[in-house]
C-alpha cells in the first residue's frame, strides 16, 4: 500500500502563541507537512503562488478587508482558506464561508478541533466553529466586515454600473443604493469609485 501524501500547509503569521502552538501542531501531524510558516500578510500572495498548498491558515486580523478572502480564493481556487478569528461570530463565519473561506473557527479552539478542522477542510467540507453566542457583544479583532447585501453592491459598482442600475438590478431605492456605497467605501478604506475599482481583481 502506497503512502499516504500529506496535506500541504501554509501558515500565516500569528500572534507568537498562536503562532508556535499552529506550527507546533501541523508539523506533529504525520499527515500535514507545513511548506511555508509565519508569513507576512504582504508576502501571502507570492508564498501561495509559489507552492499552491492545499490549506492555507489566515489570520483574519491581518486582512486588510474580509473581501479579501474571496480574492484569495479566486487567485488560488485549488487552495482551502481556513480563517482564525479571536471570538468569530456566526455571522462574521457564514460571511467568510460565502467569499470563499472553508473553514472558520476562533484563535482559541481546541488543538485537536483545529487538526480535524485542516483535514476536513483539505477534503473541501466546510467547518465553522461549534458553538458561537450571537448575544455576544465582543467583536473578533480585524477588518470590520460587510453584509450581504453590501458585498452585492460592490460587485456591481466595480463593474462599473450606475445608481439607478444597481438599485434595478437589486430592486431597492437609488438612495439604498448610495448608502450601501457609503458603507462600502468606509468599510474598504476607500473614497471613489474609481478607487474601489483598484482593488484587486475579484475583491
Amino acid at each position: 500500500m502506497s503512502p499516504r501524501t500529506p496535506i500541504s500547509v501554509v501558515l500565516a503569521r500569528f500572534e507568537d502563541i498562536v503562532g508556535l502552538g499552529l506550527r507546533s501542531l501541523i508539523e506533529d501531524d504525520e499527515h500535514l507537512e507545513l511548506v511555508a510558516s509565519d508569513v507576512p500578510h504582504q508576502d501571502l500572495y507570492k508564498v501561495l503562488e509559489q507552492h499552491r498548498p492545499r490549506v492555507a491558515i489566515l489570520n483574519f486580523g491581518s486582512l486588510n478587508s474580509p473581501v479579501e478572502v474571496r480574492t484569495l480564493h479566486r487567485s488560488f481556487p485549488t487552495t482551502r482558506l481556513v480563517v482564525l478569528a479571536n471570538r468569530p461570530m456566526p455571522s462574521e463565519c457564514r460571511q467568510m464561508l460565502s467569499f470563499g473561506a472553508t473553514a472558520c473557527l476562533a484563535k482559541n479552539t481546541e488543538a485537536r478541533d483545529v487538526l480535524h478542522a485542516i483535514h476536513l477542510a483539505s477534503r473541501g467540507l466546510h467547518v465553522l466553529p461549534p458553538s458561537t453566542s450571537e448575544a455576544s457583544s465582543m467583536e473578533a479583532t480585524g477588518p470590520e466586515l460587510l453584509t450581504t447585501r453590501e458585498a452585492e453592491v460592490m460587485e456591481h459598482l466595480q463593474a462599473g454600473r450606475s445608481n439607478a442600475e444597481i438599485a434595478q438590478e437589486l430592486h431597492v431605492s437609488v438612495e439604498t443604493v448610495r448608502t450601501h456605497a457609503r458603507h462600502v467605501y468606509r468599510k474598504l478604506g476607500v473614497k471613489t469609485r474609481r478607487e474601489l475599482r483598484g482593488l484587486p481583481a475579484g475583491s
